[in-house]
């Protein structure tokens, strides 16, 4: 069988197969308006994975007294929530992968409501039904991220998706600014059970909000969104009407064999990806996790309320960062493909596929730019941990929180992207990986950090740990170099498949 045909029958293939000679189709029949719907539903859905692991933190201290324990103790509740955090989605988002977004989506999002309801009413005595509790609470909470990843990788070719990525970040980046804030006012204001009161009805509104208006967007069910998939595919209120336009010319893609979400850290460019995403994501969450013990000790006239509002800087950073990097990815992506259109024709940019091809430089265009944001963004860290250390003005630390969050994002969007433009189909299940490498990265630099402030003093802590970050930067290089080679070889396997499977 020719590569060509192999390329026609590669699912997804929006194409049409009535005639002999296949004519291309849109990657997706949404509207732009529409899809950005959809992304500002998942948006909303994801922030829920970080909103709900910080909300709890200023409210530890008072748990811990309530409960009769230590704040060690407590702070394992924690550690257990980051570890279910990284694992959930391996199950979630590889199961979305093949059995539809929405029904995994209104799934996680009920786990997650019951969760709050049960740890707003857990008795005091019961130290070890807060820890079951609080793991539910991160298995319902967390695949709520790689499932909006795998939607935007439904919906959008690679030249959307740095902007809808940078949006869609939106929501995920800011729980960790905002939920302390959150979570202080109320425990301040209403006892620390309406933390989880809170956390309920909030979610539980998602969940509803989900039912009524999000469409199932799995390309193995509904193509295009052309197909109109079964009644728990569908949406309660049909804001988006697209599902019988054209629905009977579309080729639906063959059900796919399950795919072990694990067997993608089999590739090396996806594993240095994610590796150099997870040690910059630990730093940043090294810096948000110590905010409230640094301000406390450095500048004695704040209390929880103000400390909660610092939060603010670093939570504004991240949207800033988030929306600017979406369209530079964008940008950076239009100027590629122009210098490729102009060497190789416009014709053999995409296979019949329309995947990329090989040889387009797709590793380049989302990394490059990306690079010297990670020095930046190293020395940034490192001149805020001597602004802690000398104690300067506290305005000071709290523009460097800005600037590390704006150019955090800057440097995690693009190879958050990338791993959606690398393995098309398992948007949810890749994304998974990067949420267990970054989470487990992450629980290890909360767990030291305390450890190592002590011990250095905030200077030379953030000296080393933005150091690491530089040590690592010749990781992107490698991508850049070696991507095209690794795609190649994903690419013949996949045709191999095919050809065994037919």
């Amino acid at each position: 069988m020719s590569e060509s045909k192999l390329e026609e029958r590669t699912p997804p293939s929006p194409i049409a197969n009535t005639d002999s000679k296949p004519t291309e189709r849109p990657y997706s029949v949404y509207t732009n308006k529409e899809k950005w719907f959809i992304v500002t539903l998942v948006s909303f859905a994801g922030i829920f994975s970080p909103l709900t692991a910080n909300i709890y933190f200023p409210a530890i201290p008072t748990i811990a007294v309530a409960f009769h324990k230590s704040t060690e103790l407590i702070n394992l509740t924690v550690t257990m929530y980051m570890l279910l955090q990284g694992l959930s989605p391996m199950f979630f988002g590889s199961f979305a992968d093949f059995h539809g977004r929405r029904p995994v989506f209104v799934l996680c999002l009920f786990v997650l409501c019951l969760s709050c309801v049960g740890l707003a009413l857990v008795p005091t005595r019961a130290y070890w039904l807060l820890m079951v509790l609080r793991c539910l609470q991160a298995t319902g909470s967390a695949s709520t991220i790689a499932l909006g990843a795998g939607v935007i990788g439904d919906i959008a070719v690679p030249a959307e998706r740095g902007g809808f990525f940078g949006f869609y970040s939106l929501g995920p980046m800011l729980g960790p600014a905002l939920g302390p804030v959150i979570g202080g006012a109320l425990s301040d204001g209403l006892g620390w059970r309406s933390i989880f009161w809170f956390l309920c009805i909030a979610t539980g509104i998602a969940c509803i909000v989900m039912l009524l208006f999000l469409p199932e967007t799995l390309r193995q069910i509904v193509g295009d969104g052309s197909i109109v998939p079964g009644p728990i595919y569908r949406p309660w209120i049909h804001i988006i009407r697209r599902q019988s336009d054209v629905a009977s010319d579309y080729y639906k893609p063959p059900k796919r064999k399950f795919r072990n979400p694990l067997l993608l850290f089999k590739n090396l460019d996806i594993v240095m990806l994610l590796l150099f995403n997870g040690i910059v994501y630990s730093v940043f969450y090294a810096v948000t996790a110590s905010i409230s013990s640094l301000f406390a000790e450095i500048y004695p006239f704040l209390n929880d309320t103000t400390i909660g509002l610092c939060y603010l800087a670093i939570g504004l950073g991240t949207a800033v960062g988030s929306a600017g990097t979406g369209k530079v990815l964008d940008w950076d992506f239009q100027r590629a493909k122009k210098a490729y259109v102009q060497t190789h024709g416009s014709e053999s940019m995409k296979t019949a596929s329309g995947d990329l091809r090989d040889d387009f430089p797709i590793e380049k265009a989302r990394l490059l730019s990306m690079s010297y944001a990670t020095l930046i963004l190293a020395a940034t860290g490192m001149g805020y941990g001597w602004c802690l250390q000398k104690k300067v003005h506290i305005a000071a630390p709290l523009i460097l929180q800005f600037i590390i969050g704006a150019l955090s994002m800057s440097v995690m969007n693009p190879t958050q992207t990338l791993i959606l433009d690398l393995v098309p189909g398992q948007g949810s299940s890749v994304t998974a990986c990067n949420n267990i490498v970054r989470c487990l990265l992450g629980a290890v630099a909360v767990s030291v950090i305390d450890i190592i402030l002590n011990s250095l003093r905030p200077g030379f802590t953030y000296v080393l740990l933005n150091g690491i970050i530089i040590i690592f930067i010749p990781l992107i290089y490698l991508v850049i170099k070696l991507g095209p080679r690794f795609r190649k070889k994903r690419r013949e396997a996949a045709a191999k498949t095919l050809v065994a499977y037919s």
